[in-house]
């Protein structure tokens, strides 16, 4: 049974990237495959994502970059969607790069399930600050990364086993009241 669903950011995060190697070592993990991930059209992903959550309901969505983006407009604009949670990995600003700017205006609402978010200090696809921010407005948890960059291959991530622990917390419903519930993830990666 699936239980996590691991939705990429921009050209599908590639291998190693940490969400291939969560895929790979979890039984219950999948990524979600969307028609183009070079190309990337809010409608499409979207409509991809809920179709995942339709055929596995009651999952954790785990989005890194824009993919956690995909997330929230999902969240914002199909009510119907069921799912655990959303751990929002180094989230990016659409209007950064032409390439993802049809993304447009992220949704800044509360989110209807638990949500934490986990970001860099020097991520350079959104200021912390900015996703301190969204943490907020969405009602979610944050997690400090430190200096993690875009938390992915570049910054040093391949296996994260941290991750899989946020996951967790998602997944039982151990929400932190907007406290960061793991603090000894700050600066802390795992090499491939």
């Amino acid at each position: 049974m699936i239980r996590t669903l691991l939705i990429p950011g921009l050209d599908g995060s590639p291998a190693p990237h940490w969400q291939h190697w969560w895929q790979a070592t979890d039984p219950t993990a999948k990524i979600v495959e969307q028609i183009s991930w070079s190309s990337p059209t809010p409608e499409a992903w979207v409509t991809e994502i809920a179709g995942a959550t339709m055929i596995h309901p009651d999952t954790v969505l785990v989005g890194h970059s824009l993919g956690a983006i995909a997330i929230v407009r999902l969240l914002a604009s199909w009510p119907q969607v069921r799912i655990a949670g959303a751990l929002l990995v180094a989230p990016a600003e659409p209007q950064i790069s032409p390439r993802t700017a049809a993304f447009g205006r992220i949704p800044e609402r509360p989110l209807r399930v638990p949500v934490v978010v986990a970001a860099s200090t020097n991520d350079p696809w959104m200021p912390q600050t900015r996703a301190r921010q969204l943490a907020r407005v969405w009602r979610g948890d944050f997690v400090d990364m430190g200096e993690a960059g875009h938390i992915n291959v570049e910054a040093g991530f391949g296996p994260w086993p941290e991750g899989k622990a946020l996951r967790h917390l998602l997944w039982h419903g151990a929400r932190s009241a907007g406290v960061q519930p793991f603090h000894s993830l700050k600066h802390r990666r795992i090499l491939a």
